[in-house]
C-alpha cells in the first residue's frame, strides 16, 4: 500500500463531527462505555439548537464495560442529536447507542460498600456544599454523570435526616460557559446579605474554564434547584492558576462571609458582606506544613479545648501526603477575622495518615444545640482512584464524623470518630469476650468469627501489651488476604500493611507499609469499620486515625493478634454486623 492509499484509509476510519440522531420517545439514551478509551468530546442538540455544554465521554471502541444515562425525557417526541468531536468507523459504541425506557445496572456489584455514601452510579470525589437545614443534612460532591472515570465535573446531590441513610436527588449544579462546577461550599444565608431572599442556601463554587474562578448560585427550595448568579464570576485573580475550592463561614465578631481559598500553595482568606464582592484579607501558609503538591479544599472552623476556643485550619494537599499521594493537613491557631495566626507545632499535622481519606471539610450551619463539628472525607487517593476495581461507580466517603481538640500526651490533636448516629447500624453483636495471650509461639485466633459475614461489621476491643513494645492484630480470609495493623511503642508506630490485602490493580495501592505517629501508652482502644472495600482504624477515640481501602477477593472472617514477646490482655471484643 503506497502512502496516499494509506492517507485515504485514515481518512476513511476518522470522522468529524459525526452525529446520531433519534426522534426522542423514551426516557434515556443509553451511552455504551469503555472505561480505558479515548475521551471524545459529545454535544447534545434538540431539533438543532445545543442543549447544555458539550460532554466527555469514553464511547466504546473496542469493548462495552458498562452503559451511561443522558435523560432526554424532557423532549419526547422531538429530534434528539449527538454529535461526536472525533469518531472512527471502527468504534463499535456508535452503532449501539439506543433509547431505553429504563436505565437498569448492577447497583449491588462485588465492591459496592454496604453503608459508606457511594453515587448512585458513575464518578464521585471531594465532598461539596455541605449544609444542615431544617432537619436534613446535605451534601453535595464532585460528581461525572457519564462515566466511571473523573470528568464532567458537576456537582452531584444526596440528603440525609441522621448522616447514616442517604437518599439520591437529581444533580445539583451543571457546567456552563464558565466552566466545570469545582469543588465549593454552602451556607445558609439567614439575614439576606446577597438579596437572595432571607434563608436562601448559596453554594460558593470553582468554575473551572480556561481560567479558575470563583461563583455563587442560590436555592429557595432548600436545595431541590439552584439559580447561578448572573454577575459571576464573583471573584478572579489572573495571576493565580490553582485558584480553587471557597470555604465560606459567617464570621460574627466582623460581621461578614470569610472565604478560605486554595491558591497553589498557600490559603489566601476573603471578606464580603454580601458574598458578591470579595476583599482579600490575608496569606497563609508559606513555610509552614507540607508542601509536596498543590494546596486544596481549605476549611476554617473553631473547635474548643477546656472552655477557650481555638481555630483549626484544614489544607488537603496532592501529592505530599505522609504516606504517599493526597492527604488532608490541619493547623491549629487563632482567627481574628484578618489573619490566621498558627500555633507553634511540629507541622505538618495529618488528621488521617491512612492513603483514603482526602478534601474532607465540614458542615456548616449545624445548631448550637447539636454543638458538632461534622466532617465527611472522600475516602480514595488520587494515586489510584481512577483505577479502583469497580465498574458501575468509583469511589465512597468515609462514615461522617465528629471532629474535636484532644491532648494525646505530647501535643494538641484534632481527633475524628465516626458519629454515634453509626451505632443505629448495629445488627448484631458476636461476644469473642476477654482473652490473654501467654505463649510467644501462639496468635490469639477468632476464625469465622461472625456468622454470614457479608463484609459489613465493626470490631472493638481493648489491647493491653505487657512486658512487650509491639504487637498486631489482622484481619484474613482463606485465600490468604490480609490487612495487619502493627504497633509499636518503641518507635512510636502505629503501621497497617496492606501489601497482601487485595486484588492487584495499581503499583502504587500497596507497595509500603502505611506509618501514623503513636504515643505509646499502657492500653489502646480500638474501633475498626469494615465494609467490603474500606477500612477505618480509629486508635484512643480518635488521637490516631487509619483510612484504608482495601479489595479483597472474598470477605476477611479471621481475627489474629500477636506479638513476638510478652504477653497481650485483650478486654471486650465485640464484632458488630452493620446493617
Amino acid at each position: 500500500m503506497d502512502q496516499i492509499e494509506q492517507d485515504n484509509k485514515q481518512k476513511s476510519i476518522f470522522m468529524t463531527d459525526y452525529t446520531r440522531t433519534f426522534e426522542a420517545k423514551d426516557k434515556y439514551l443509553l451511552i455504551p462505555i469503555e472505561d480505558q478509551a479515548v475521551e471524545n468530546k459529545v454535544q447534545l442538540s434538540v431539533e438543532g439548537n445545543p442543549v447544555g455544554e458539550p460532554m466527555t465521554i469514553r464511547i466504546a471502541q473496542n469493548k462495552i464495560d458498562y452503559w451511561m444515562p443522558i435523560d432526554i425525557e424532557a423532549y419526547k417526541g422531538k429530534k434528539v442529536t449527538l454529535t461526536f468531536a472525533i469518531a472512527k468507523t471502527t468504534d463499535i459504541g456508535l452503532a449501539e447507542i439506543k433509547q431505553s425506557a429504563e436505565y437498569n445496572f448492577n447497583y449491588n456489584e462485588k465492591y459496592r460498600p454496604s453503608y459508606h455514601f457511594t453515587p448512585q452510579y458513575g464518578w464521585m470525589n471531594d465532598p461539596n456544599g455541605m449544609v444542615y437545614l431544617d432537619g436534613v443534612y446535605h451534601l453535595f460532591f464532585q460528581y461525572n454523570p457519564y462515566g466511571a472515570r473523573w470528568g464532567n465535573i458537576h456537582w452531584g446531590y444526596a440528603i440525609s435526616k441522621d448522616l447514616v441513610n442517604w437518599q439520591y436527588q437529581p444533580t445539583a449544579i451543571a457546567p456552563d460557559k464558565l466552566g466545570a462546577i469545582f469543588s465549593g461550599s454552602a451556607v445558609i444565608d439567614h439575614d439576606n446579605t446577597a438579596g437572595f431572599g432571607k434563608g436562601a442556601m448559596i453554594a460558593i463554587y470553582t468554575s473551572a474554564g480556561e481560567r479558575q474562578t470563583q461563583s455563587i448560585a442560590y436555592s429557595l427550595d432548600g436545595g431541590k434547584t439552584f439559580t447561578k448568579y448572573e454577575g459571576n464570576p464573583v471573584l478572579t485573580d489572573a495571576n493565580i492558576i490553582d485558584f480553587r475550592d471557597p470555604k465560606v463561614f459567617w464570621h460574627a465578631p466582623s460581621k461578614q462571609w470569610v472565604m478560605s481559598l486554595a491558591t497553589t500553595q498557600t490559603i489566601t482568606f476573603y471578606g464580603s458582606k454580601n458574598l458578591k464582592e470579595w476583599t482579600r484579607l490575608s496569606e497563609f501558609g508559606e513555610g509552614l506544613g507540607g508542601h509536596g503538591g498543590v494546596w486544596e479544599c481549605p476549611d476554617l472552623f473553631p473547635l474548643t479545648y477546656e472552655g477557650k476556643t481555638k481555630w483549626v485550619l484544614f489544607v488537603s494537599i496532592n501529592p505530599g501526603g505522609p504516606n504517599g499521594g493526597s492527604a488532608t493537613q490541619y493547623f491549629i491557631g487563632n482567627f481574628d477575622g484578618k489573619t490566621f495566626t498558627p500555633d507553634t507545632m511540629n507541622y505538618p499535622l495529618w488528621l488521617d495518615y491512612g492513603r483514603d481519606n482526602y478534601a474532607g471539610v465540614t458542615w456548616s450551619n449545624v445548631p448550637a444545640t447539636d454543638g458538632r463539628r461534622l466532617f465527611i472525607g472522600w475516602m480514595s487517593n488520587w494515586d489510584y482512584a481512577n483505577e479502583i476495581p469497580t465498574v458501575n461507580f468509583r469511589s465512597a466517603m468515609t462514615v461522617a464524623r465528629t471532629l474535636r481538640l484532644a491532648h494525646n500526651g505530647e501535643h494538641l490533636v484534632v481527633t475524628s470518630e465516626p458519629v454515634k448516629e453509626l451505632e443505629s447500624l448495629r445488627r448484631e453483636a458476636v461476644l469473642l469476650g476477654d482473652k490473654t495471650r501467654t505463649n510467644t509461639s501462639d496468635a490469639i485466633a477468632f476464625e469465622n468469627f461472625l456468622p454470614n459475614n457479608q463484609g459489613a461489621y465493626e470490631l472493638t476491643f481493648t489491647v493491653t501489651p505487657n512486658e512487650t513494645d509491639s504487637f498486631s492484630f489482622a484481619l484474613e480470609n482463606a485465600k490468604g488476604e490480609t490487612i495487619k495493623y502493627l504497633f509499636n511503642g518503641a518507635t512510636k508506630t502505629l503501621s497497617v500493611d496492606r501489601s497482601k490485602s487485595s486484588v492487584g490493580f495499581n503499583a502504587n495501592f500497596a507497595e509500603t507499609l502505611i506509618k501514623a505517629p503513636m504515643v505509646a501508652k499502657k492500653s489502646y482502644t480500638v474501633r475498626l469499620l469494615v465494609d467490603k472495600a474500606s477500612t477505618e482504624l480509629f486508635v484512643n477515640n480518635g488521637e490516631v486515625v487509619q483510612t484504608n481501602t482495601v479489595f479483597p477477593t472474598e470477605v476477611y472472617n479471621t481475627l489474629r493478634f500477636n506479638t513476638s514477646k510478652g504477653t497481650l490482655t485483650l478486654n471486650d471484643i465485640t464484632v458488630y454486623k452493620l446493617k
